[in-house]
């Protein structure tokens, strides 16, 4: 881009027309802009310190990029005028570089090649552009942002799109403040310049209608009016206008200050972006709590509790335990195994969740379950125990879809236990006490298939199931004790 400004300059210098000379050196300077804010970014030093900021260097990079396209688009007018076909093509070519160098802007430049990252500490945010080089069939909106221009002077309206349009902005246009809020109720805009005195809808009225809706009331809105009164803009700037532009206008002050309200709306559909991001990883974040943790722990936990530790007067546990599990597991693969066993214990899983008691964990093949914790339920034997059943019946079914022969042992107990989560990192909800010793050892001694409880949980569950003496079994730590068949719900 500078080597062929270069060369334009010195043709126009000796073989003129000298009235392009101007135009040229503002070209061949924006050109030496750009080149000088991509030196300073791209320092070596910045590079090997991670310092690199792509995003504020493609912001740098939009001011005198663009004034370089202007320049050589006036250039380029003045050529064809004077019929100089050699400055013509030299022009075409800075076009060309000046087009391949906003592809690069609007590209991440480390996802040239596939598998290529950005290295450390270099943002890489794609680049906010002032106009766009739009595909044949659809063109797309400039970067600078989508304006709808509300006015119902045609000849102002058109003026103001066809100036808007050389600036890069992609535009339309609407008479009057209901058909500007038609429009934005169907098409995206990203700035409305807005006319006060029109027919059918002032300005004052649809900027109120427009900060009413909640769709709308992000675009920011700048009055462009010949009603130039203190009490006119205060009313607007009042309503929530970003800002107000006097009739005739500057355009190097309009454009001014309608990027600066883009730039503002950048920033504020940025934050929202963030605030949903982060919204939907807290939304990730609890579901994966509550796939950890019983609810109400969890709830306890966001609520600032660090150390939590319960003593449970009562409760229900359940052990379930797969029979022979290790001769089983060795006639599959470990893929096959963690399969089997995933679909098997999802289904418990549901089980539990549909009966309100709490799934505490899975070693190896044997699941637990325990009613009661942690909030109390005083139905909280007979809610275990209809698990129970329903354990056996989905085995049954899990066997009729592979053709196996699976059983399980399972033992309840009724008792005391100590709740709480143990660990700093990968921690844990988990139950203690001799609670929970009985039942895993009630289900080591059971019987295939047929639920083993204890006689305090036989006491409970008598009016609702069919309970049958077993006789008594050599706990270890415990000696003799009286055991029972849970044979049916009643």
């Amino acid at each position: 881009m500078i080597g062929y400004s270069e060369m334009l300059i010195e043709s126009v210098t000796e073989n003129g027309p000298p009235e392009l000379l101007d135009d040229l050196q503002r070209l061949c300077g924006s050109a030496g802009e750009l080149l000088a804010f991509l030196n300073d970014a791209l320092a070596q030093w910045k590079v090997e310190a991670g310092k690199v900021d792509l995003p504020g260097l493609r912001r740098s990079l939009l001011g005198p990029l663009n004034a370089f396209v202007g320049y050589r688009e006036l250039c380029h007018e003045a050529a064809r005028q004077r019929n100089r076909p050699d400055l013509v093509a030299d022009l075409e070519k800075l076009d060309q570089a000046a087009q391949h160098l906003r592809r690069l802007l609007e590209s991440d430049p480390f996802a040239s090649r596939p598998g290529s990252a950005a290295p450390a500490g270099v943002t890489t945010a794609p680049f906010a552009t002032a106009t766009a080089v739009p595909p044949p069939a659809t063109p797309a909106p400039t970067a600078w942002g989508r304006i709808l221009v509300v006015d119902d002077e045609p000849l102002n309206r058109e003026m103001l799109l066809r100036r808007l349009a050389r600036m890069g902005f992609t535009t339309t246009g609407a008479e009057n403040g209901q058909r500007a809020l038609e429009l934005m109720q169907r098409e995206a805009f990203d700035l409305v310049l807005l006319d006060i005195m029109m027919p059918v809808m002032d300005g004052f009225e649809t900027l109120d209608r427009l900060k009413a809706d909640p769709k709308l009331r992000h675009i920011p809105v700048v009055m462009l009016t010949a009603l130039d009164e203190v009490a006119s803009t205060v009313r607007c700037i009042e309503a929530g206008a970003e800002d107000y532009v006097p009739k005739p206008f500057n355009p190097v002050i309009l454009r001014a200050r309608m990027g600066a309200s883009l730039d503002k709306k950048r920033l504020r559909d940025q934050e929202r972006a963030y605030l949903a991001e982060i919204q939907a990883e807290r939304a990730k974040s609890e579901r994966l709590l509550l796939n950890v943790l019983p609810k109400a722990i969890g709830e306890r936990l966001k609520s600032g509790e660090q150390t939590i530790v319960d003593a449970v007067p009562e409760a229900t546990v359940l052990f379930a335990d797969i029979v022979g599990f290790t001769r089983i597991a060795a006639t599959f693969s470990p893929a096959r195994t963690v399969s089997l066993l995933n679909e098997l214990f999802s289904e418990f899983d549901q089980l539990s969740e549909q009966a309100g008691i709490e799934k505490i964990k899975t070693i190896g093949d044997a699941y637990m379950v325990v009613g009661g914790v942690p909030l109390p339920l005083a139905d909280h034997a007979v809610r275990v125990a209809r698990v129970a059943f329903g354990m056996l019946a989905a085995m049954h079914r899990f066997n009729a879809r592979h053709q196996f022969h699976w059983e399980l042992r399972i033992g309840l107990h009724t008792g005391p236990v100590v709740a709480g989560i143990i660990g700093s990192t990968k921690f844990a909800y988990d139950l203690w006490g001799d609670t929970v010793n009985i039942a895993s050892r009630l289900e080591s001694h059971g019987e295939p298939n047929i639920p083993q409880v204890s006689e305090i949980t036989a006491e409970l569950l008598r009016p609702h199931f069919e309970v049958e003496a077993r006789g008594h079994i050599d706990l270890k730590n415990r000696g003799a004790m009286k055991v029972f068949r849970l044979l049916r719900p009643l």
